[in-house]
């Protein structure tokens, strides 16, 4: 089939299984890989294979991108030592399980790092969408773990084709080398083209441009650190941590609108793709596993996913302890969290869009042209790892986070209110200074000056429920308006070009009532709380 049919294909898939598993309410990744399975069974489909360059190319770039632009760097700088040995100790340790287990059914152990690298790294976005009720640290560390373990997993991963197809043998001395240039590379690069991209920002003042800059610029720091042989998705996740630190005043508001809501559907459509993939290519791979049976394949799979969700059990529930007994420091003492509170990071290391990925990217030939034995084998084996761990933690980590008994953000409640009342008082101070520079007659200068002291003081005053009350009663207000603007519209006395510009405006006014609604119920209970311990290694 065309390059166009298939995206055609994968589109209306993904759209259409999205849909039915939520009015379902299965798991969405579950039923988009039985949905490719589904496909994958019509036999014009059967030989639709994409290249691992243009896979890895098409999927990690903005997946990474777009995740790390939403995560905070400060809480990253905060937990570093629990996210450096999570990402890079705890996938090293997992990729040696996997592959040893791998290696005990008969398979060559090139090929079993292979497999190792390709399930060591988590998928964050799985996570977050079942996480609802994870205090903020906990869950900003398990999203950067995702975003830096993508890395390491994906540098063990480079190192290991190579061996496996024959491009290069084995050596210690060569490999972890090649290792760290690859995370010291990656970093530099991504580092260099942030800057970059922050400079040619403050030369452009068009929308259009910015988010046509937006959706390159994962792909311009991609590419170069390719070609330099060094970590594409590091040089990604430093660019993209740099961007998003820099772009509330490095970006216009319509830009940055624009950009956020372009990576929320591209993301969308790039996991969903991916799960369908999989799912399209399991029954040719499932039909020619050529040096294991189906029942020994079954057996690998269940023995890996064995390996996968024990392995990151025992590591949390051992490293933590040896740590504790080498730092002994009091402000470490106070950063200590209890077994049970450990729980919901130990049980969230689900597998998702990295692995598919990089599973699909594994090479069909080896380098003298003869295929790749156990690449069908490396597919297969994720794909069901990936689904196992979807039913057995995504599904229940839920449950897991309302047993551990997780307390509340203390503080991400009262940084809000602190931020707003800061920018309030902030505005009024300037008031008189930019209302001369603007030209503002007295009038409006009084009553913006009435506006913002009346919101000041109802930030001190108004208790979150009867704020969000009144939320909810703008928001019908907006709904009235919206109702009435058709309604005008629909009887012909404005056009439908006034009515887009008005919309824009309820549209930008409803969007921020949400979020102000959704951060409120999120942080309610933590107005209450008096205290939470922080991550601790």
């Amino acid at each position: 089939m065309e390059g166009l049919e298939i995206a055609v294909v994968l589109v209306t898939a993904v759209l259409l299984l999205t849909w039915v598993a939520r009015r379902l309410r299965v798991s969405e990744p579950v039923a988009l890989l039985l949905g490719g399975v589904l496909i994958g069974l019509v036999p014009e489909f059967r030989s639709v294979h994409l290249s691992s360059d243009l896979i890895l190319l098409i999927f990690l770039p903005p997946l990474l991108y777009a995740e790390s632009l939403k995560i905070s760097l400060h809480q990253i700088l905060a937990n570093l030592r629990v996210i450096v040995l999570l990402s890079v100790g705890l996938v090293l340790l997992t990729a040696f399980t996997v592959a040893a287990t791998a290696h005990g059914f008969g398979m060559a152990w090139p090929l079993a790092f292979v497999l190792g690298a390709v399930l060591a790294p988590t998928d964050a976005t799985a996570v977050a969408s079942v996480a609802r009720g994870m205090p903020r640290r906990t869950l900003t560390t398990m999203r950067a773990e995702s975003l830096v373990n993508d890395g390491t997993a994906l540098a063990v991963f480079a190192v290991a084709v190579e061996i496996a197809t024959g491009e290069h043998s084995f050596e210690w001395g060569g490999a972890i080398l090649r290792f760290v240039l690859s995370y010291v590379g990656g970093a530099a690069i991504g580092a260099a083209v942030a800057l970059l991209v922050i400079g040619v920002r403050r030369g452009v003042h068009d929308t259009a441009i910015e988010s046509g800059l937006s959706v390159l610029t994962p792909f311009a720091v991609y590419v170069p650190a390719e070609l330099a042989d060094v970590s594409g998705v590091l040089a990604v996740v430093v660019c993209g941590l740099i961007l998003s630190r820099q772009s509330p005043l490095l970006m216009p508001a319509s830009s940055r609108i624009q950009s956020m809501a372009f990576w929320q559907v591209t993301t969308f459509l790039l996991n969903g793709s991916l799960f369908v993939l999989v799912g399209l290519q399991l029954p040719d791979v499932i039909g020619s596993l050529p040096t294991l049976g189906h029942g020994d394949a079954v057996a690998l799979a269940a023995a890996v996913t064995g390996a996968v969700i024990v392995t990151r059990l025992a590591y949390l529930y051992t490293t933590p302890y040896l740590i504790r007994a080498v730092d002994r420091r009091p402000q470490q003492r106070a950063r200590r969290i209890g077994a049970r509170q450990r729980m919901p990071v130990a049980w969230g290391g689900v597998r998702g869009g990295v692995s598919l990925a990089a599973a699909l990217a594994v090479p069909i030939l080896a380098s003298d042209g003869t295929r790749l034995p156990d690449r069908d084998v490396i597919v297969f084996v994720t794909a069901v790892v990936i689904v196992a761990t979807l039913l057995l933690q995504g599904q229940t980590l839920p449950a897991v986070i309302r047993w551990s008994r997780l307390p509340p953000d203390p503080t991400e409640a009262g940084e809000e209110l602190l931020a707003r009342q800061e920018m309030t008082a902030a505005a009024l101070e300037a008031l008189r200074e930019r209302a001369a520079w603007c030209g503002a007659t007295p009038e409006v200068e009084r009553r913006l000056a009435e506006e913002l002291g009346s919101y000041a003081e109802s930030l001190r005053t108004v208790e979150p429920p009867a704020r969000h009350t009144e939320l909810r009663l703008r928001q019908e207000l907006i709904r009235v308006k919206r109702t009435r603007l058709v309604a005008l519209r629909d009887a012909g006395r404005i056009d439908d070009a006034v009515l887009r510009r008005v919309q824009e405006t309820l549209d930008s006014e409803d969007t921020r009532l949400d979020l102000r609604i959704a951060e409120g119920q999120a942080t309610a209970g933590g107005l209450r709380s008096r205290g939470e311990p922080e991550e601790d290694a």
